[in-house]
């Protein structure tokens, strides 16, 4: 008599339906959101209101939080210094890169290949290992508490990253266009300001945007080399800042929209090219 075999069990299978994915991210938007949600809602209270009301919507929004976060001067020299920092630093470290990507990717340059992937290697090391020697050698040169020493240290952080995704970018562009550029008279400088950067783009903007958040944001390497108080960035201002007014937290929370603003609409600016530049270099054609 045969034996036959025990029924299988098919297994249960978990799917999650469209509507759940949409809660889900719904979920996690509204709590990425919250943060900046409070920093507003706080930052149009005044201090009594925010006593008694902590998390809700302003009942009667103020606009003189706003201006008191600048009245003392130390905040407003700061978002300058940090304007400053930022938009020399993006502005070197994009020429840099575009000026290298460009051989890197688009000449016949036998180093260029080994080149590359140095500055590639050189992405995975953290810039806090090199605060150290760079720190002596400033102080040796006699930079120390000065923007140049900065903008240079930026740049040079930057710069490898910046390269490389503009590498990956250039690598796209139609040869058979360059060339009818060159057979038309156009020499090299000609071909790299008029065909390659006009068609760059998205990955410029992109390269803007990514330099100018991290430069904003970072503040290890400004607090090390700016020691001077009327040197500081914004984000290093905002500790002080911080500590100053901390039973008023309406006017803390209107110096930190003031430090976001900027960014903020940098980035909305950018936005339609941002995602075309992160991804352009991916597919080759």
């Amino acid at each position: 008599m045969a034996i036959s075999e025990p029924a299988r069990v098919p297994r249960r299978r978990w799917r999650i339906g469209p509507a759940s994915r949409h809660l889900v991210l719904l979920a996690f938007t509204a709590l990425a959101l919250l943060p900046l949600y409070f920093m507003i809602a706080s930052a149009f209270k005044t201090a009594e209101e925010y006593g008694a009301n902590r998390l809700g919507l302003p009942l009667r929004p103020v606009l003189s939080t706003l201006g008191e976060a600048l009245a003392g001067g130390d905040l407003y020299r700061w978002l300058l210094n940090s304007f400053f920092i930022t938009a020399a630093s993006v502005l070197v470290s994009t020429a840099l890169a575009a000026l290298a990507a460009y051989p890197l990717s688009l000449m016949r340059w036998r180093p260029g290949s080994v080149i590359l992937g140095f500055l590639i290697a050189l992405l995975v090391v953290p810039p806090i290992v090199l605060i150290v020697p760079i720190f002596q050698m400033v102080v040796d040169v006699g930079q120390l508490n000065t923007y140049q020493a900065v903008i240079v240290i930026y740049t040079g952080i930057m710069l490898p990253f910046s390269t490389f995704l503009l590498c990956s970018f250039f690598s796209t562009i139609s040869r058979p266009l360059l060339e009818a550029a060159r057979i038309d008279g156009a020499g090299t400088w000609r071909v790299l300001w008029e065909v390659v950067l006009p068609l760059s783009g998205p990955a410029l903007i992109t390269v803007v945007i990514v330099q100018a958040l991290w430069v904003w944001n970072e503040v290890l390497i400004a607090v090390i080399f700016l020691q001077d108080q009327s040197l500081r960035t914004l984000m290093v201002g905002l500790t002080l800042f911080n500590s100053r007014y901390r039973l008023n937290v309406p006017v803390v929370m209107a110096g930190m929209l003031w430090a976001t603003v900027p960014m903020m609409a940098l980035y909305l600016l950018g936005q339609r090219f941002f995602i075309r530049g992160l991804t352009a270099g991916g597919v080759k054609g």
